[in-house]
């Protein structure tokens, strides 16, 4: 997947030559998914319904904001509201909402749940239910109203917490349900438009009488339930709990609940293994949690329950202990490397191995580039012996099979497949129905690696190198020049559309290794001079091209030859680009002492990483957190991009930058990794390793994870530490004869 040009989102396809194309259609990845109205999500039962459970930390809610007007008042810190761990039912925090309504005045906060902006959830239900707890008797009288809005920007009818006398009683948690109709509920308004709450994007809670009396009301668990559906069956308690104690925090596993409605599951803890206290919460899709206990040398003991959602918790698991303790550098890189490579193997589909995309998401959308990097982090886990040699075997070889039967257009995969059945899933409207190149040669350069690595007498390893040769073999790498004497490559062909999207691949930035494949390819070659007249090409397309998408000059005839904080740049546009330009190409290709004419790419991309953390040492604007060991912009959920600091910079700093940036910056990825760690540690570590990024001037910590990023860590440490990868993918025979024929050099 291209993000390299993040800006725009347009689900229309670029004109040719037209450089804002790629930029537009492949920033649709992050933000497009709320626009197509047409692509239905299949969430996870947990986020078929839950709206707000808890907060990564406490402070202003990120996903929410204010408004008010004096007199009256509400309580409100850089316009959001305050979570807390003052009162709560699902830990560690709750919503606090403080007024007073007075005449002539007026408030509101709007809530809205973390996937609003790009993912397209159908929320199940026709009831808003949520528990409160107030610190004076709530009537209908002083009660705020409450109303919901959908993506069409149309809101549900005006509601109060109670009506017909009834009274919320103070000082005790209650459970309130407002029915908002039946099945697919529909509220009209003056339009033929109609309100449809499983569309639903935002609670608002704004004033109502003008009692002018202060109020406090802490929210938590906002879901939208099925009213009808009582769920009187009690979960069973969780089986199989065991702990694992690191530095900072202790891991938690247990049996997946068999309950037909279950929503999340509760963790308790207690210090001396008698008292167990509610400490976290942790959605019914995941059977792991991550625990932070602060320090090493730290003794602690977990239960867990398991919660459906009407509400009702079952008994309490049998206890499993763990004791923290103080990690060397190369324990932590190994911890990282199996937190972060969990991702691909816990959250696997079960028919094609793969991994989601994006989670939470549609469980069944498969990322074919994510994924070819999840194949390389797979090596890494076989040999570091995280799972067994027999187990990673078994899951490669699910994966080849799947990859085989799968939809392919001369030879490429679709950027994504439907996990259930090899399907194209055109995420991105109509013409996005066909061959992907660039995930595909991600794809390729995985399976590649993975041909070196199983290399083992056995049935299954030679099915493996089998097919993995075969599907290397069957890419139609030249069909993708779309005319015979083209200079350059294109990115995708539709089986209906052609080449309608026409978008030519010209570097720099993550497309180097298709012109490295296609020109080592055995059975659809192209002539090695593409890699000069299109990865690296001068002409005035090109330029404009470059131009088009970074703004600048610098760098847009692809040399830059300018120094940025004391440091040259060799390649790139502008003061660098999105790290991930550094790492996507280079998970299987070694860089190291080897240079064409333009230069030594190890040496070029270490320099883009010193930039990146020397900018945020300068921190220019002025963003919470960044610094010597906070520092690495990429592509990502929140993120701005960082192809142009300080202009595409909002303050989201991404994990995979910094840590996938290892073997060029050994001693500053490290700071980072024990920053990210030791630090920030319950905000941005879960049960896939590191979330994928943050953003502390928002208090912004989202449980994401994206395939994109979770494998080039586990990949790149493994780089740095044994060049494993590096190895095994340069060990494939049509890989040294390509280079020699571009021109690569060995480098002193």
């Amino acid at each position: 997947m291209n993000t390299s040009l993040l800006k725009n989102t347009l689900p229309h396809p670029p004109l040719p030559l037209d450089p804002d194309g790629l930029r537009r259609f492949r920033r649709a990845i992050l933000g497009v998914l709320a626009l197509l109205g047409a692509l239905t999500v299949q969430a996870a039962f947990y986020d078929q319904h839950v709206l707000f459970d808890n907060a990564a930390t406490d402070g202003p809610y990120a996903h929410s904001e204010t408004y008010v007007v004096a007199p009256s008042t509400l309580e409100e810190v850089n316009h959001r509201i305050p979570a807390t761990s003052d009162h709560c039912v699902s830990p560690p925090n709750a919503l606090r909402l403080k007024w007073k309504s007075a005449p002539g005045g007026d408030w509101s906060v709007i809530l809205r749940p973390p996937w609003h902006e790009w993912r397209k959830f159908e929320l199940q239900g026709d009831t808003l239910a949520f528990w409160c707890y107030a610190d004076t008797e709530i009537t209908e009288a002083n009660s705020p109203r409450i109303f919901l809005q959908d993506r069409t920007g149309l809101g549900s009818d005006s509601l109060t917490l109670v009506r017909d006398g009834a009274r919320i009683p103070a000082g005790q948690w209650v459970r309130v349900k407002l029915p908002l109709g039946r099945t697919d509920p529909i509220f009209h308004d003056t339009s033929d438009r109609v309100f449809r709450l499983r569309d639903a994007v935002s609670v608002t809670f704004t004033q109502g009488l003008d009692d002018g009396v202060p109020h406090t009301l802490y929210l938590d668990d906002l879901m939208i339930i099925d009213g009808a559906a009582a769920g009187t069956t009690t979960p069973a308690a969780p089986a199989g709990l065991a702990a694992k104690g690191y530095e900072q925090h202790c891991d938690l596993s247990w049996r997946a609940s068999n309950a037909d409605d279950l929503l999340a599951y509760r963790i308790y803890r207690s210090w001396d293994g008698k008292n167990f206290t509610a400490v976290g919460t942790q959605r019914g899709s995941w059977t792991r949690y991550e625990d932070f206990t602060g320090k090493p040398g730290v003794p602690a003991y977990y239960k867990v329950s398991a919660i459906n959602v009407a509400g009702s918790e079952s008994a309490l698991s049998d206890a499993a202990g763990a004791t923290t303790r103080k990690f060397s550098d190369d324990e932590l890189l190994t911890m990282v490397q199996e937190g972060c490579f969990r991702y691909y193997w816990e959250a696997g589909h079960p028919n094609a191995g793969l991994a989601p995309e994006i989670t939470p998401g549609d469980p069944n959308m498969m990322a074919v580039g994510g994924n070819g990097f999840g194949v390389m982090a797979l090596l890494v886990a076989t040999d570091r012996q995280f799972i067994t040699r027999e187990q990673g075997a078994g899951r490669m070889l699910q994966i080849v099979r799947f990859l085989a039967k799968a939809d392919r257009f001369h030879g490429a995969w679709a950027h994504f497949l439907d996990g259930r059945t090899g399907k194209v899933m055109p995420v991105f409207g109509k013409y996005d129905n066909g061959g992907d190149l660039v995930e595909t040669a991600f794809m390729i350069q995985g399976l590649l690696a993975a041909r070196q690595y199983f290399d083992r007498d056995t049935p299954a390893e030679r099915e493996i190198r089998d097919t993995a040769t075969r599907l290397w073999r069957e890419v139609e790498w030249d069909w993708y020049r779309q005319q015979p004497d083209s200079d350059v490559l294109y990115w995708h062909w539709s089986p209906d559309y052609g080449f309608h999207i026409n978008h030519p691949l010209i570097g720099w930035n993550e497309t180097m290794i298709i012109y490295l494949l296609a020109i080592a390819s055995p059975t659809h070659p192209v002539p090695a001079s593409m890699w000069h007249t299109g990865w690296a090409g001068q002409s005035d397309r090109h330029v404009r091209y470059r131009q088009g998408w970074s703004r600048t000059t610098e760098g847009d005839h692809f040399t830059n030859e300018h120094s940025y904080y004391g440091i040259k740049l060799e390649v790139g546009e502008g003061n660098g680009a999105d790290l991930f330009f550094t790492h996507f190409s280079f998970m299987g290709f070694d860089p190291r002492g080897l240079r064409d004419r333009y230069t030594n790419y190890f040496k070029n991309n270490r320099a883009i990483a010193l930039i990146q953390q020397a900018y945020a040492i300068d921190n220019p604007r002025k963003y919470a957190g960044y610094g010597a060991d906070c520092w690495g912009r990429s592509a990502g959920v929140n993120s701005g991009g960082g192809r142009a600091l300080p202009r595409d910079d909002n303050g989201t700093i991404n994990v995979m930058a910094s840590l996938a940036s290892m073997p060029y910056t050994p001693d500053e990825s490290m700071a980072a990794l024990r920053h990210f760690y030791r630090d920030l540690g319950p905000k941005i570590w879960g049960p896939g390793g590191f979330y994928d990024g943050f953003n502390e001037t928002q208090n912004r910590f989202d449980p994401d994870y994206m395939a994109l990023n979770q494998a080039p860590i586990v990949v790149m440490i493994e780089n740095y530490r044994t060049g494993l990868v590096w190895r095994n993918f340069m060990a494939n025979p049509e890989i040294a004869p390509a280079l020699r024929a571009i021109g690569f050099q060995p480098d002193k």
